[in-house]
């Protein structure tokens, strides 16, 4: 194994599970919990490095740029997963967050050997999408020495794209061709190297955190509730049915009718119940709020 690779914080021994080949499954489960336990203390610390990272998402999509995640293995495949579930979660167009992996689509299935080990790689993957400098890129890799993503950023720089890194090692290369790193140190895992573990879990949280912060700073929800969700099947339908419900107090029945003379967007059945108006007025008032309910019910009673 490289020298340099055995130095890494997420590549060294676990000195509580030395001994797990020859322990009983309840005696690994409570360590493999128990080691879950600090992931969430490690993202702690590095809240405000992920709250730069909103802010430079949020930017990007207020600006008509995207979020662009980009990754090898489990990385990759983490950033895939975050970004797909925002079209169904906040009716964003698909472009809006994507997740590149590499390798290519197949590699989200079945492992591509070499795909992550050339910096051209990942900068031709940019290009293929025709990166510009609205955009936010973040560079995921556990080792945070992934070549893959090492080209990806460099280039999103080039471009004047924000380049963000997230890795778990300090010092990690990708943080030094980035904007701003994001470091969550999870330490050693279970099974020594694999990744898949801790850093996946604390990948996967702080991802969790930078999509859905961003959709709600840009008006995805309405107190707690997810006011974008698309209606795309019977059970969204009624999920947007409740939410339209416990906003305006109004009966069952009444919701499911205001959602469909509304052509199932949640959002203006709410400004039409809350207002009074009609769904040409509701969706004019939701146009002059830039999509956010509270300023559309507002700017009505002016």
């Amino acid at each position: 194994m490289d020298q340099k690779l055995t130095l890494l914080t997420t590549e060294s021994r676990n000195e509580r599970t030395m001994h797990i080949d020859t322990a009983d499954t309840a005696e690994i489960l409570r360590v493999m919990n128990e080691e879950d336990q600090k992931v969430a203390l490690a993202v702690q610390q590095v809240l405000p490095d992920v709250e730069t990272a909103i802010n430079f998402a949020f930017e990007s999509l207020k600006n008509g740029g995207r979020l662009i995640y980009l990754g090898a293995g489990t990385s990759g495949r983490l950033g895939v997963l975050d970004a797909v579930e925002c079209p169904p979660t906040f009716s964003t167009d698909p472009s809006l967050v994507q997740g590149i992996m590499a390798g290519g689509e197949k590699a989200f299935v079945k492992a591509v050997e070499g795909a992550e080990d050339k910096e051209e790689l990942g900068e031709q993957d940019l290009r293929d999408i025709q990166l510009s400098s609205n955009d936010t890129v973040m560079g995921i890799a556990a080792s945070g020495r992934t070549p893959y993503v090492i080209g990806a950023l460099k280039y999103a720089r080039s471009v004047g794209a924000k380049a963000v890194a997230l890795s778990c090692n300090e010092n990690s290369p990708i943080s030094q061709v980035a904007d701003l790193s994001i470091e969550v140190v999870v330490g050693p895992e279970v099974l020594t190297g694999s990744t898949r573990l801790k850093a996946a879990t604390a990948h996967k949280m702080i991802l969790n955190m930078i999509s859905t912060t961003t959709m709600i700073k840009l008006g995805k929800a309405y107190e707690n509730l997810m006011v974008d969700v698309h209606v795309s099947n019977f059970k969204l339908k009624e999920r947007a049915t409740n939410i339209i419900r416990k906003i305006t107090n109004v009966s069952y029945e009444q919701a499911k009718e205001t959602l469909e003379l509304a052509n199932n967007e949640v959002k203006t059945a709410i400004v039409m119940i809350k207002t009074g108006r009609e769904y040409e007025e509701a969706k004019k008032l939701l146009e002059q709020a830039k999509g956010y309910v509270r300023t559309a019910i507002e700017l009505s009673k002016n």
